[in-house]
């Protein structure tokens, strides 16, 4: 049985690829740009770290624009994921969010499922006093392709634990976790989902899973 769930959040919990929503209010030509280098680093074509920084100077989120970022992960909050959630920890599963995404943007979210904020680990933004964008915290190991498995390393975790997430930077946890799913509700990645130990295509069928292990 798992003790702990750790989830992504963009095109996991969320439907939305944060950076991707954020470069739309940029204009087509910048959308198509983000996006194409977003879908590389999830497929692990090329390692995050090397698009990360690019992507955010190309956007220059402003503080209002990650406002509405935050807004936008709310309502695309995938179906089912508030009362799996709200299962899970009654079942006395530990359930954290792990993200390459901006805590900034997703605070409103994890509260709004009952997280401590402690229990949300993203990367931080900077804004200067006017709002504008003003960087982000290059030192986060968040915002490398093996980051989110050097972070599990370095939390005390109650085992076994399932990591859950869509993109390459989510299997590169398997080895670092009891057992990787690929979350498939909004995006299939064909190498995450080759690779991963488990397939879950919504948050129903998660519940399902984990607490079929938890009470067997």
């Amino acid at each position: 049985m798992f003790a702990t769930v750790v989830l992504d959040v963009d095109s996991t919990v969320s439907g939305i690829e944060g950076i991707d929503w954020l470069a739309r209010r940029r204009g087509d030509i910048v959308a198509r740009k983000i996006a194409s280098l977003t879908d590389d680093a999830m497929r692990g074509v090329i390692p995050l770290e090397k698009v990360y920084g690019a992507r955010l100077e190309t956007i220059c989120p402003g503080r209002e624009d990650v406002a509405a970022l935050s807004r936008a992960y709310l309502e695309a909050l995938a179906p089912g994921c508030g009362a799996a959630i709200s299962s899970l920890r009654r079942a006395g599963v530990a359930v954290v969010l792990v993200s390459g995404g901006l805590r900034y943007a997703l605070l409103p979210l994890a509260l709004e499922l009952g997280f401590d904020p402690g229990d949300l680990h993203a990367v931080d933004i900077t804004f200067d006093s006017a709002g504008a964008y003003a960087g982000f915290d290059r030192s986060s190991p968040l915002t490398t392709s093996v980051g989110k498995a050097t972070l599990l390393d370095s939390l005390s975790l109650a085992k076994p634990v399932l990591m859950v997430g869509d993109g390459a930077t989510d299997l590169a946890t398997r080895g670092h976790v009891d057992a990787f799913a690929a979350f498939t509700g909004f995006a299939s990645r064909e190498n995450v989902v080759r690779e991963a130990d488990l397939v879950i295509g919504s948050f129903a069928e998660l519940t399902r899973t984990v607490l079929s292990a938890h009470e067997g």
